[in-house]
């Protein structure tokens, strides 16, 4: 008895190269033959478009302006905090209790501005000026009311300075403020001291030399402590300004709302066009895979 061995045959698989080439080339001639509905699905897209930019509302932006400021330390050194960390403030601008805080400023709901609130830096500095380079912070509300959008932003504004650098600086402030006080008083005191000494001076023609030399020394040491006490006030009012315009985080420009529209026109158009063109395709290519245009 023959004993035969049957083999299985194997099907060879089919290129899937060629079968993409094949739909890709069947997708094509259905599209071009039924030309129309891609034309019509483009003009029906765009027209589509620009009435969904007339239907869309007036947003407004409102952009506060601040300066984070650089402070330094007794010695001169800058002093490195999170103050001066443009993602910090992007962090305190979004969180819930600034938010709250800001819509109960601006006499609107929290939620308003949940989404509606972004921080941008406003030019970065490279290289070794980079570390003295003051940051700039631009922040940016959007609202559907001109009002309420400026009041918010202006109020995060407030926010930010408030919780960054404006407390540390704000008792240097303090403490060159009642230093530059005192030397003040001090200084009106020796002024009074010194007419008096000069009308005395001015009387004692008539005094023996020594009483003279008595008054004309008093009035030496009256001119030495004026000077002394003008640089001291030159040298605070110095300092005082540099920390207020310098060291200490400020609202350069404040927040005013801007009309933005919701939808811009030629981009509706043209969004409304592309997803008109793609659906007819579409169609295009189902239409031919059925057969629905084919006549008998």
């Amino acid at each position: 008895m023959a004993v035969g061995l049957r083999y299985a045959h194997q099907p060879m698989s089919a290129d899937p190269d060629a079968e993409r080439e094949v739909d890709l080339a069947r997708w094509r001639r259905a599209v071009v033959a039924l030309w129309w509905l891609p034309v019509a699905g483009l003009v029906a897209g765009a027209i589509l478009g620009v009435l969904s930019s007339f239907r869309g509302g007036t947003n407004y932006k409102a952009s506060a302006l601040i300066s984070l400021g650089q402070p330094t330390s007794p010695g001169g050194a800058l002093v490195n905090g999170f103050g001066t960390n443009p993602r910090a403030i992007s962090l305190i601008v979004s969180s819930a209790a600034a938010q709250d805080e800001a819509a109960a400023k601006a006499d609107m709901r929290a939620a308003a501005l949940r989404g509606n609130v972004s921080v941008a830096q406003v030019g970065t500095a490279t290289g070794a000026s980079a570390a003295r380079a003051t940051p700039l912070i631009s922040l940016t509300v959007t609202g559907t009311h001109s009002s309420t959008t400026a009041a918010a932003a202006n109020a995060l504004a407030t926010i930010v300075v408030a919780k960054t650098t404006a407390p540390y600086v704000g008792v240097k402030i303090r403490t060159f403020q009642t230093t530059l006080d005192s030397v003040d008083v001090q200084l009106q005191s020796v002024k009074t001291l010194l007419a008096a000494t000069q009308a005395a001076e001015t009387a004692a023609k008539n005094l023996d030399p020594l009483q003279q030399l008595v008054i004309v020394s008093q009035e030496d040491n009256a001119e030495t402590r004026l000077g002394n006490l003008i640089g001291q006030q030159e040298t605070l009012q110095q300092q005082l300004a540099f920390s207020k315009e310098v060291e200490s985080a400020e609202i350069v420009v404040p927040a005013r709302s801007l009309k933005a529209s919701a939808h811009s026109r030629n981009a509706s158009l043209v969004v409304g066009a592309l997803i008109g063109l793609i659906l007819g395709a579409i169609a295009a290519v189902v239409a031919d895979g059925r057969g629905l245009w084919r006549t008998t």
